[in-house]
């Protein structure tokens, strides 16, 4: 390979084409709702809700075996939205108006959303399964089921956003 066609590559790498960004945009989104699902079934599971239609009529519960799955599962979706897609509104980065207002919009109440969520790692991430372990998470459940609903409907704006 010669020397210009190498500096064209590394180039090319290191300032991508807009039609190269927004692929790589398009499957950073896929890539967060694919683990958002993967959070709210671990959760369901966390939950003991076995269907949609139960989710109102069952009484909420705790599985020991899975919360630290679901603890893993949360933080790396948490992660991965703010590393790939919130990193660079909140550097001030993004340059499109729409996503600025958007963000200006929604992201404070992200950011909420993510300190609940890292909290609530924090406090059960050595869980051992204990009665008074399990009572106490199980009490959080039904917020941390709120939780996740409201980051997801605000992140969906915000994705909307990123993708026009």
């Amino acid at each position: 390979m010669s020397a210009s066609n190498a500096e064209a590559r590394q180039t090319s790498a290191s300032n991508p084409s807009g039609s190269e960004r927004r692929t790589r945009l398009q499957g950073t989104i896929d890539s967060l709702i694919a683990l958002r699902r993967d959070v709210v079934a671990s959760y369901c599971r966390l939950a003991g809700i076995g269907s949609f239609e139960e989710r109102e009529t069952a009484r909420l519960k705790i599985v020991a075996e899975e919360l630290v799955p679901f603890c893993e599962t949360m933080v790396d979706y948490t992660a991965m939205g703010h590393f790939e897609i919130y990193q660079r509104i909140i550097e001030g980065k993004e340059r499109r108006r729409a996503i600025q207002e958007t963000a200006a919009d929604v992201y404070p109440a992200i950011a909420e959303t993510t300190d609940w969520l890292v909290d609530f790692n924090d406090r059960h991430e050595s869980f051992e399964g204990s009665e008074e372990q399990v009572e106490v998470a199980a009490a959080a459940l039904p917020k941390l089921g709120d939780i996740i609903a409201i980051r997801s409907q605000l992140e969906d704006q915000l994705l909307d956003a990123l993708r026009r």
